[in-house]
């Protein structure tokens, strides 16, 4: 109920509001009016280590890059240079975050959100990784039904709204907030919130059981009406749904594969919008993409973990309160870490890094070189062979005798080098370990034949999101040829050296997630006689406790091929 009241104060005050702002006569024509953007930040309050830390310029060139001190003093830096600005967020704030902020549900990066000033934000589909009650109890605060508040003492929530204008209860009713309305300058903005329609299949189903989610482009048109009935003409899009950049493609260029999910979204959208953030894959872009009617727009995505910020300059004509297309400008701007981190945002990182040192600094294991999380020529990482290595170790007992696992489960990279706790180098410790596998996803062992094993192996490719090299653990090798057709791509299967019988049966590992069809690998669902595990992570920690000194194994169990 207190999610229709707060809807209903929403509309009524943009309605009264909007009533008595006329700007007067002797006011410039236009004002300018700043946009400052963040998406997929994942709880990195801290610099990321490894790739992850770093920006691609589009020479090659790369700069370390995060850091949620350095990100508030950027923020402040562009908001000075604009008078009137506002910061918003794309989603994914939260979930699958490092131990500093997940070990606390993630308070403290929705205290870093509020320090900053967010003003809006879209949910991405991690937000509901912990159900729709924890993302309700994000947005309006109170203690964790389970731990408690860990943290602080309290928790008061979010200072600023949770969109969703395509989330809705089983009964069709909206589950979340369409839209905000902020003011600068004036003139009244609205903010626009859609995730990804597919969300479900990136979820567990427990997570978003009662719930729907709706066509983006829908909701987004029947939203903007509402905005435009209500008098508010300069509209903005907080899209949770993103495109593939192509390789070489800097924070600035437009260089994506064609036909992505989020440009056929903006194509479609109504010209009632007048910009598009979008996020979900973690993808540095600057694009501009006629509307229907045939006027340009910024479609524009930065990256991921507080790297890039996406700024957005509108110009807004203060009679008809709409946006002067032509004089729009948009960037880029990569959160260097080279200026003043911010100094309350710094203590706010401090308390929660001390809070959880007990636990993150703990060591685990010891590896010899970095293990980076991406795939090289043929999708094959090396951290993604340790991690299926030690789930198939792990459920051995369930006569496995095959482990697989998503490449989007796998976070961050582990890097050699000691991090600034100073453990030294080579040396794993829980919170690194913590970042790589931070989902607490459940094995399960299935029963798969020969034929559904080929099946899952032909399904990582046609997904949602472009394809997906599942992670195999060292059991299993096979062939595939990226120019054949769809379905007839994978071959020379084999298990432990012996070729695969496609009618004999074979009991491989997955998480849940993907037990559950989760990516789109609805094959796995075939799996039979399911059998219980560890969580991942513990898995992924006894591997490394095992195995000191864990190198980088060779990288020949997946074969590409013209």
């Amino acid at each position: 109920m207190k999610l229709f009241t707060r809807l209903a104060a929403t509309a009524a005050a943009a309605l009264a509001t909007v009533a008595v702002t006329s700007a007067p006569a002797e006011a410039a024509q236009t004002t300018d009016v700043r946009i400052i953007a963040l998406n997929d930040l994942h709880g990195n309050l801290e610099p990321p280590s490894g790739s992850s830390g770093r920006i691609t310029l589009s020479d090659g060139t790369k700069v370390d890059a995060g850091g949620a001190a350095y990100l508030a003093t950027h923020v402040k830096q562009l908001e000075a240079q604009v008078r009137n600005s506002m910061v918003l967020s794309s989603g994914d704030n939260i979930g699958a975050s490092p131990v500093i902020s997940a070990l606390f549900h993630d308070e403290p990066t929705m205290d870093f959100l509020n320090e900053l000033g967010v003003k809006a934000s879209v949910v991405g589909n991690h937000e509901f990784d912990e159900g729709y009650q924890e993302l309700l109890r994000m947005q309006f605060g109170g203690c964790n039904k389970t731990d408690g508040c860990q943290f602080r003492k309290t928790y008061d929530g979010a200072r600023f709204p949770l969109l969703g204008s395509n989330v809705y209860f089983d009964n069709g009713l909206p589950a979340l907030l369409p839209f905000s309305i902020q003011f600068s300058g004036g003139v009244p903005v609205g903010v626009i919130g859609a995730t990804l329609k597919d969300l479900p299949s990136v979820v567990t189903p427990e997570a978003i059981k009662g719930l729907k989610f709706g066509d983006e482009v829908e909701a987004i048109n029947r939203t903007a009406d509402i905005l435009d009935r209500l008098g508010v003409k300069a509209q903005v899009v907080l899209l949770h749904q993103g495109d593939e950049a192509l390789p070489g493609a800097g924070p600035n260029d437009c260089k994506v594969q064609p036909n992505g999910a989020a440009a056929t979204i903006a194509k479609n959208v109504t010209p009632k919008v007048d910009a598009i953030f979008t996020a979900h894959s973690h993808q540095q872009y600057n694009c501009v993409i006629n509307d229907p009617a045939g006027q340009p727009r910024p479609v524009i995505q930065g990256a991921s973990f507080g790297r890039l910020l996406s700024v957005v300059d509108l110009k807004i004509d203060r009679r008809t309160r709409d946006v002067v297309r032509s004089q729009t400008k948009a960037h880029n701007e990569i959160v260097t870490r080279d200026v003043t981190p911010d100094p309350a945002v710094t203590k706010l990182v401090d308390e929660a890094r001390t809070k959880a040192a007990p636990i993150a600094n703990k060591q685990v294991g010891t590896i010899t070189a970095d293990l980076p999380a991406a795939g090289g020529p043929s999708g094959e990482s090396p951290l993604g062979d340790v991690i299926a290595d030690g789930q198939l170790e792990a459920t051995k007992s369930n006569n496995a005798v095959i482990a697989m696992t998503n490449p989007g489960g796998i976070r961050a990279d582990l890097t050699y080098k000691s991090s600034p706790a100073g453990e030294g180098d080579g040396v794993v410790t829980y919170g690194e370990a913590f970042s790589v596998q931070p989902f607490s996803n459940i094995m399960q062992t299935i029963t798969l034949t020969g034929a559904n094993l080929k099946n899952v192996l032909e399904q990582q490719w046609g997904q949602t999101g472009g394809t997906k090299i599942l992670q195999i653990s060292k059991s299993l090798h096979y062939t595939y040829s990226a120019s054949a057709p769809v379905g007839s791509r994978v071959s020379n299967i084999t298990v432990n050296g012996t070729p695969v019988d496609p009618a004999a049966k074979y009991r491989v590992s997955v998480n849940n997630f993907l037990a559950a069809g989760g990516d789109g690998f609805t094959e796995f669902t075939k799996g039979t006689d399911l059998t219980g595990g560890p969580v991942d992570l513990d898995a992924f920690i006894a591997y490394l406790g095992a195995h000191p000194g864990i190198a980088p194994p060779p990288a020949d169990r997946i074969t590409a091929t013209p």
